[in-house]
């Protein structure tokens, strides 16, 4: 179980404006991410990378997007190196590729679920599927 955080969770200047409807979204996701191992917050793209260059491939972290369009980033561990991939928020759904879900740790456990059997491509992977 999750405890409410008692103050909302503060995001930087730069991010839009939210909908109350998002704004709810956003607030319960930040704080189901918060308790989680894997969430760094602003961790840059360089930190992220130099940290998972030691790990396992495979091994992923979400962090705080350096993208002014995006809240979240992911970046994995692939046999190639660290990659980033940028996790968008449009109409109160977190989206990355074809899935989408309105809690960033629901849409990762959708993308772990459906990429056994089916390997995303993107460009920023260079032809790695992640599996």
């Amino acid at each position: 179980s999750i405890l409410p955080s008692t103050a909302p969770p503060s995001l930087p200047d730069r991010f839009r404006m939210f909908r109350s409807c998002e704004w709810e979204v956003l607030e319960r996701s930040l704080n189901i991410l918060q308790a989680s191992d894997f969430y760094w917050g602003p961790l840059s793209v360089g930190e992220a990378h130099a940290k998972l260059q030691r790990e396992p491939v495979g091994t992923y972290l979400v962090r705080d997007s350096s993208q002014g369009n995006c809240l979240f980033s992911l970046s994995v561990r692939m046999p190639t190196g660290p990659v980033s991939l940028r996790i968008s928020f449009q109409e109160g759904y977190f989206r990355l590729k074809n899935w989408f879900s309105d809690c960033v740790v629901r849409l990762l456990e959708l993308v772990v679920a459906g990429t056994r059997n089916n390997p995303l491509h993107f460009d920023e992977m260079g032809g790695t599927p992640l599996v």
